[in-house]
């Protein structure tokens, strides 16, 4: 796959950029929405690949560690919503899938993860406060998956 990675444009202190997109149901998810939560918005490139499963599979074995904190799941990628049925379904994700298939990766675009050589969208994690606002981020390079204990860290710090 080909395709430089773009500069990830939202960091700490930034407001998030609002989105609504359908979950694994058809149903709309609008971020705004959910002021008055924390959410951790988490792009992964693709549904049913080795590493996304495995990185979701680990948020999912310790989904109570984000309840705890009060923190709302939500996965986007580029894949469309049947696609997102049938891994949440075959993986017992109880957390949100969402689908940024159309327009294709407008709202990886607009975090700044949208790799627009492979269509996909890349490994970042935003952490949203309750006012909208980017708290944590991180965005690792192709191939690298993400950190619990990394996840666990920005928790403490809400």
């Amino acid at each position: 796959m080909s395709g430089t990675a773009p500069e990830v444009r939202w960091r700490p202190g930034d407001p998030a950029p609002d989105f609504t997109l359908p979950d694994t149901h058809g149903t709309p998810v609008h971020l705004a929405d959910l002021r008055g939560e924390n959410v951790l918005v988490v792009f992964y490139p693709f549904a049913f690949s080795g590493i996304c499963t495995g990185e979701l599979c680990e948020l999912r074995d310790n989904i109570e560690d984000f309840e705890a904190a009060g923190v709302r799941l939500l996965a986007v990628s580029t894949d469309p919503v049947f696609a997102l049925k049938a891994w949440q379904e075959q993986e017992g994700f109880g957390f949100d899938l969402l689908s940024d298939f159309w327009p294709h990766g407008a709202v990886a675009e607009s975090y700044g993860v949208l790799d627009a050589g492979s269509g996909h969208a890349l490994r970042g994690s935003f952490l949203v406060d309750v006012d909208g606002i980017v708290r944590w981020s991180v965005v690792n390079p192709r191939g690298q998956r993400r950190d619990l204990e990394s996840y666990r860290a920005a928790l403490a710090e809400l």
